[in-house]
């Protein structure tokens, strides 16, 4: 009997924001992916529903600015919806916020600023953390961020990391979801996109693409490693 294809829909809001690294492993393991603009798409999308993986991407707008971002109100109650399925979802930066809305707690800017760079994450204080997200705690690994929103932890989610500025950097809920402010998925290359993408911001905030840069070549091929592992590890426990 033929192996069932998975199914994975990619949520996207900025071509250049995608899975980088953990396209590899999505392969590695047959999945057919689906990107899809959710900026420009009529919801509900059957893809997003009723793939067998979800991946919400990040983004530079707010999770509480449907006003401005119509297809926003869409998105959230289609997470919503598949999250109450409990069908398996990930989240990252404003995709982890989409899902702290879309279960119903409070997404705002942090009253700490910006996080953007390399910084490390450390284990929440509430419980030992789970084996599969361990490769993302390992000594001296520095995560790649770029956020200035942060959003309250939920009731009953697993909280999973915090760093120096905000506290809620990652949760999951059970065994079918989990959400990350900071991006395990980027690779040094293909944060190049992102410097000439989010330009005007780095100029706003005299972020010196060049120190981005040096950084990302210092760090950027730990985090590959150990996002690597850790992609493994969640998948194998997800699906």
């Amino acid at each position: 009997m033929p192996v069932r294809t998975l199914q994975a829909a990619v949520s996207s809001h900025l071509p250049f924001e995608d899975l980088d690294s953990l396209e590899p492993e999505l392969l590695r393991r047959r999945f057919a992916i689906e990107t899809i603009d959710v900026t420009t798409a009529r919801f509900p999308i059957p893809a997003v529903e009723g793939c067998d993986l979800l991946v919400v991407m990040g983004g530079p707008i707010g999770a509480y600015d449907s006003a401005n971002y119509p297809f926003l109100a869409g998105e959230i109650e289609s997470i919503q919806r598949r999250l109450a399925a409990r069908k398996p979802t990930l989240g990252i930066c404003l995709g982890a916020q989409l899902m702290a809305a879309a279960l119903g707690a409070r997404v705002y800017p942090g009253e700490r600023g910006s996080e953007i760079g390399w910084f490390p994450i450390q284990p929440a204080d509430s419980e030992p953390p789970p084996d599969w997200f361990r490769p993302l705690l390992t000594a001296d690994l520095r995560l790649f961020h770029w956020h200035g929103d942060t959003f309250d932890l939920l009731h009953g989610a697993t909280h999973l990391a915090r760093t120096e500025l905000y506290a809620n950097q990652a949760f999951a809920i059970e065994d079918y979801a989990l959400a990350m402010q900071f991006h395990p998925e980027v690779t040094g290359l293909g944060l190049e996109r992102w410097y000439v993408g989010h330009a005007c911001e780095l100029h706003q905030k005299a972020i010196p693409i060049k120190q981005l840069r040096d950084d990302a070549h210092e760090y950027a091929p730990a985090l590959l490693n150990a996002a690597a592992q850790f992609w493994k590890l969640w998948l194998d426990y997800i699906l």
